[in-house]
């Protein structure tokens, strides 16, 4: 049988697609998916793909999830606070399984300063997958375009868009594209060493954003800059007990204020040539959802 295929977080909306793509071009037999809940990948399972309980909160089950397997999509975990822990223990686990290749789904810039919440663990990961032993490949993928659907319409309604992103800009990129190019790297081989940047076709300034949410939207829609806290203050509100709240808050901010300072601003055609079709504009993403006022 050809080398072995495997997705950790399999059961994410990342993972899931990524091993719904991979299918078009390899047999459901080399693929094995790591996620913990199996239950949700029952119909990949029917298909015959290989479907394993895993946990990045209990490495040793990770093991036994990642044996067999040659190439490893390690789709990066949630958790913020422990998550270069558990990224280390599952490059551990596939290593002591024999997985020859990682495949790791980080995010732009990630070296300090970056400001943004997510990069120490992400940089501190990828330092790992360098000391490992094992090959590697970084996908470093900018923000999502589909995240940008919240902002779009709360922007269109109010007819403002609050930000904290300064003129800086970025290149919001499809969750669909962040899949496939990670299937075609997982399905393909070579790409050892490689750090990509995945990003959208075109780089957007908040008065570019405003501009784009006014036309869908059919109305009026003024860009608002805010220093860090004052945005803050803007998302929580009358909430200000609410620290759940207040910590999505200041994880926006911090991407705010990471495209200000320009660690956002890549801008390449990574996805095209990975994947041998255009990256999806976010004009595409945004329409069908955005609705004229």
């Amino acid at each position: 049988m050809a080398e072995r295929l495997v997705i950790s977080g399999a059961s994410g909306q990342l993972g899931r697609r990524a091993a719904q793509l991979a299918l078009a071009n390899v047999a459901p037999e080399r693929l094995i998916l790591v996620t913990r809940t199996p239950d949700a990948l029952a119909d990949l399972a029917a298909r015959g793909v290989t479907v394993r309980g895993g946990d990045f909160a209990e490495p040793t089950s990770l093991r036994k999830a990642f044996a067999g397997g040659a190439r490893l999509l390690l789709v990066s975990g949630t958790d913020l606070t422990r998550r270069v822990e558990q990224h280390r223990g599952a490059i551990d686990a596939a290593r002591a399984a024999g997985v020859k290749h990682v495949i790791y789904t980080s995010g732009l810039a990630p070296q300090a300063p970056n400001p943004a919440v997510v990069a120490p663990s992400h940089y501190a990961t990828e330092q790992a997958l360098a000391a490992s032993g094992i090959a590697w490949t970084v996908l470093r993928n900018s923000l999502y375009a589909d995240y940008q659907i919240p902002e779009a319409t709360q922007a269109i309604a109010a007819g403002v868009l609050l930000h904290n992103r300064g003129s800086g800009t970025a290149a919001y990129v499809a969750r669909e594209d962040c899949a496939a190019v990670a299937a075609a790297v997982l399905v393909s081989g070579g790409h050892e060493g490689a750090v990509y940047d995945v990003t959208g076709p075109e780089a957007f300034a908040a008065a570019d954003l405003a501009a784009l949410y006014a036309e869908l939207g059919g109305r009026r829609v003024e860009a608002r800059a805010l220093e860090d806290a004052a945005f803050v203050a803007t998302i929580v509100g009358s909430a200000t007990g609410d620290d759940h709240l207040r910590y999505g808050a200041e994880l926006v901010a911090s991407f705010g204020r990471s495209i200000r300072e320009g660690y956002m601003r890549s801008c390449t055609d990574t996805v095209a040539r990975i994947t041998g079709r255009p990256a999806t504009p976010l004009r595409q993403v945004l329409a069908p959802i955005v609705r004229r006022a």
